[in-house]
């Protein structure tokens, strides 16, 4: 087998991308690369409208039409990337809940009360069942992979798949932070009868004590008990919410000042979760659940760069919610190079 040298030196950055079922065409396999991606076609519980399962399989596509330099940091490929195989069954698996999640929530619309239909109790206790064998065998390859020594990256899918991801995270370390990029604030409690929903995943997360802050940024769809929940946190949840940030570029305050600001908030630890609707809905139209306003690209990016350049270390990431449409899937597909870019660097503080 060649060594890691041995690929960095045969492979040549500058040309055609190789559709060889890896991110960018990459030449590495799991024993040779850094940064581990697994792509987690799931979305049994996606409220508006589908297409998020697609997500993985379409930025794995998209990837080999992206050029490989990077500015932030230009020889981050050769620290080696490689996405596991996209697991069909679990794609399947989701094609099925899903159609069984889309009967209950057809029977809440009209009315109907899950306790007390025996019926519905049922189905949504089988699907509560799928959704946590879910999580443990991410939390089984995750796991694995950190005491591989590799830094591990999540393509979803909805939101609701990294949770097994940060619980293997909590397991590791005694305390980190979550820099959530999003248009909701995802703190729903069993959102539509349904525990792992994927509006209810920062609900999730904060059960676990290792997670000592929440940082959600570009957040401006959201309800009163959300609104509550945040204040009544003691402040281990702060909002950054995208009229707030708005109305302070309208009043002069620059986009890095805001992004130091955010950050400060953060421990060393830091873990993101990028939901894609956090974009400006031009950048991911077919994502699950759209909403007019939201972040730049380049503006995610700054808020990213900014973790590494105040001394902090990203530690994890997951990126969900791409659509299934190829302009979402070049956007979520630069948005993961970027994070693998970065992922795991060692603290640099500012001069």
């Amino acid at each position: 087998m060649p060594s890691k040298s041995d690929l960095i030196r045969s492979f040549n950055p500058n040309t055609i991308a190789l559709d060889n079922g890896n991110l960018l065409g990459l030449p590495f396999d799991y024993d040779t690369a850094d940064v581990i991606v697994i792509g987690v076609p799931w979305e049994v519980t996606v409220s508006y409208r589908p297409g998020t399962a697609w997500g993985p399989q379409r930025v794995l596509a998209a990837s080999r039409q992206l050029d490989i330099y990077d500015f932030d940091y230009p020889d981050g490929w050769q620290r080696g990337i490689f996405m596991l195989p996209i697991a069909a069954d679990i794609k399947q698996q989701s094609d099925d809940l899903r159609t069984r999640v889309e009967h209950i929530l057809e029977c809440l619309e009209n009315g109907a009360d899950i306790e007390h239909n025996s019926e519905l109790c049922d189905t949504r206790d089988a699907i509560e069942q799928a959704c946590l064998a879910l999580n443990q065998w991410l939390f089984a390859q995750t796991k694995a992979a950190i005491a591989a020594g590799k830094w591990v990256g999540i393509l979803g899918g909805d939101h609701s798949v990294p949770l097994g991801y940060l619980q293997a995270l909590a397991s590791h370390y005694d305390n980190f932070g979550i820099l959530h990029i999003d248009a909701h604030a995802d703190l729903r409690v069993a959102y539509e009868g349904f525990q792992f929903s994927h509006a209810s995943i920062m609900d999730n997360v904060l059960k676990l004590p290792q997670v000592t802050k929440l940082v959600q940024v570009g957040i401006r769809d959201l309800c009163h008990e959300e609104i509550d929940r945040i204040g009544q946190s003691a402040g281990r949840v702060v909002m950054y919410a995208d009229p707030w940030l708005k109305s302070k570029r309208y009043h002069g305050v620059t986009w890095q000042a805001l992004c130091e600001q955010i950050v400060e908030h953060l421990p060393q630890q830091v873990y993101v979760s990028f939901d894609i609707d956090g974009l400006d809905p031009k950048l991911c139209p077919n994502t699950g659940t759209p909403v007019p306003g939201g972040l730049e690209l380049e503006e995610a990016f700054c808020l990213f760069r900014e973790i590494v350049r105040s001394g902090r270390q990203m530690i994890g990431f997951d990126v969900c919610e791409v659509g299934n449409g190829e302009w979402d899937a070049n956007v979520g597909a630069r948005a993961v190079y970027k994070l693998c870019n970065l992922i795991g660097l060692p603290p640099q503080p500012r001069p």
